[in-house]
């Protein structure tokens, strides 16, 4: 386990058991963590970083109950960022302000360039193995991130069609991926 994930999680731990002192230097150290998260992902918004941190400490505070300390701390936090800045980016409606995508692993244990490296090889080689109907759709709505308007302009395909494409894809790569097809 990642030493500061460790550190973080037995802080956590402590300050859920009732150590005050543990649970303040929890949330300092977390902050810092969540700010280099978040500045990464907020690079056209820097101004909204620091009110993020905030908002994802509070929801952590709030939610602390629900973790499971058997359980990853950054996957946890993870998903609590991540919510938060998804409802950040609806609140203003903004396109093309992450540099990073929503899925990558949290910095206290992000994986080696080439664990990254021979997932994209992999995902590549399902992906080759759809029709143009369904992998098109996934590469640029789940991938590049464009909306489905935009996909089905660049495909040719209805709206309607680059969804049944999206789900039907996804089905498939999932039936791949557990060597059922």
């Amino acid at each position: 386990m990642n030493p500061n994930e460790e550190r973080l999680r037995q802080l956590l731990v402590r300050g859920l058991a009732g150590d005050a002192p543990a649970y303040h230097a929890f949330l300092q150290d977390l902050s810092a963590h969540l700010r280099a998260f978040l500045r990464r992902r907020l690079t056209r918004l820097p101004d909204e970083v620091e009110d993020l941190v905030q908002e994802t400490l509070l929801a952590v505070h709030n939610q602390r109950h629900t973790y499971d300390a058997g359980q990853p701390l950054t996957a946890w936090v993870q998903a609590i960022a991540k919510y938060k800045l998804v409802d950040l980016l609806r609140r203003r409606a903004t396109r093309d302000v992450l540099t990073d995508p929503l899925d990558d692993d949290f910095d206290l244990a992000s994986p080696s360039d080439t664990e990254a490296a021979e997932a994209r090889r992999d995902l590549g080689k399902l992906l080759a193995q759809l029709p143009d109907r369904q992998r098109l759709p996934i590469v640029h709505m789940k991938l590049e991130g464009l909306s489905v308007a935009e996909a089905a302009r660049l495909t040719g395909m209805s709206e309607s069609a680059v969804k049944v494409g999206v789900h039907r894809g996804l089905k498939a790569l999932a039936a791949l991926i557990r060597g059922n097809a």
